[in-house]
């Protein structure tokens, strides 16, 4: 038996999903009294081995347990008993953590022929995880429905009519998905490579949960600016990252922001250096809810660029070396970076301070 394996096997052999009784039982002693107040990410140590890490907002590493696989984006259960961290494209499971002790209770398969794409989301009363997902042999991007309140079985697929969902929110109506399309068609057969260049067709999408009807469909100047990542204020605005799939020495709007009252969709131009020197891939998006700001990493370009998203205004850059999770906290944001730090950026607009430095690679997201 392979060393995956024989971590999904036993993962498996755990404590079943329903109410996570095995969980929700712990004490608040556990680990430092670990709630939904602490930080999750995927890591990956420097021998390889992968990692779902949990810590506090002062740069604390409080547990690290082992997964098979690499990880990427996670989401939490409204209740605060679990977290669930997903496999990074083209990953075949995600990874049900109990927030009180960090122990994995379970892993959720994707099905024959579907592989995740790293995010998920769960409905407001905790009974549905939403999660996007591909379906290989067609290429067609589905967002998968699972019931949460019954061993996570499958309740349902919402069609999208295009490839390679992303990220996505709930809407603060607690009703309306925000979907980042890619646009990029996969295959396992082929690892992480892009199958479509030529015929993309990226795209913010605003689906209803109920009834899986995309109600809008917002497309970007450029067929080449692959949506990948989101947050939306509690106001209703959505801040959209974007990876450029064209030439390097084309400057392009990394950014957009998009109004859901109105639907009025702003694509925020950089000067052409600027726009540049961010190497066309934006990471983590997170929208701050006590004020107007985002904040979206570049980890590619060694920077975070600070927005007002009300105003489609940029505001500051600060080079950080690859910096890649992003998350809000009640004065700022918290930031990690490949390199193994963690920094925390005050909303005030003053520079970044490092807060510590891990020996391990942090993944592109935080899950707070």
């Amino acid at each position: 038996m392979h060393r995956r394996d024989f971590l999904l096997s036993g993962i498996a052999g755990l404590a079943a999903l329903s109410g996570l009784p095995g969980c929700a039982g712990r004490g608040a002693g556990d680990i430092g009294g670990l709630n939904r107040a602490w930080l999750f990410s995927a890591a990956d140590t420097p021998r390889g081995d992968h990692l779902i890490v949990g810590g506090n907002r002062q740069g604390d590493v409080l547990f690290r347990t082992t997964v098979p696989e690499r990880c990427h984006g996670g989401c939490h259960h409204p209740s605060g008993h679990h977290a669930i961290l997903f496999a990074r494209r083209p990953g075949r499971h995600c990874y049900v953590l109990c927030t009180r002790s960090g122990e994995l209770t379970h892993h959720i398969a994707a099905g024959e022929a579907y592989h995740f794409y790293g995010h998920g989301v769960f409905s407001p009363d905790g009974t549905r995880l939403y999660t996007t997902m591909n379906h290989y042999p067609s290429g067609k991007g589905i967002v998968r429905v699972f019931n949460a309140a019954n061993g996570y079985t499958i309740a349902g697929d919402i069609e999208l009519d295009g490839v390679g969902p992303h990220e996505l929110r709930l809407h603060p109506d607690g009703n309306t998905l925000v979907v980042a399309l890619g646009g990029i068609q996969t295959h396992p057969d082929y690892g992480r490579a892009k199958l479509n260049l030529d015929t993309m067709a990226p795209a913010l999408l605003l689906v209803d949960r109920h009834s899986g009807a995309v109600q809008h469909r917002i497309s970007p100047s450029h067929h080449q600016l692959s949506c990948r990542h989101l947050d939306i204020g509690p106001e209703g605005i959505v801040v959209a990252g974007f990876q450029f799939q064209g030439p390097e020495w084309e400057p392009m709007p990394l950014i957009a922001t998009l109004d859901t009252r109105t639907l009025q969709y702003r694509e925020i131009q950089l000067p052409d250096k600027a726009a540049l020197a961010l190497r066309q891939y934006t990471a983590s998006v997170a929208c701050h809810e006590g004020s107007p700001l985002a904040a979206i990493t570049a980890p590619r370009g060694d920077q975070v660029l600070i927005i007002d998203r009300m105003d489609s205004m940029h505001l500051g850059t600060h080079p950080l070396t690859d910096v890649s999770g992003a998350a809000p906290h009640p004065s700022g944001f918290v930031l990690t970076g490949g390199d193994g730090s963690v920094w925390d950026l005050p909303a005030s607009g003053t520079s970044p301070v490092r807060l510590n430095h891990h020996a391990i690679r942090w993944d592109n997201h935080l899950t707070v």
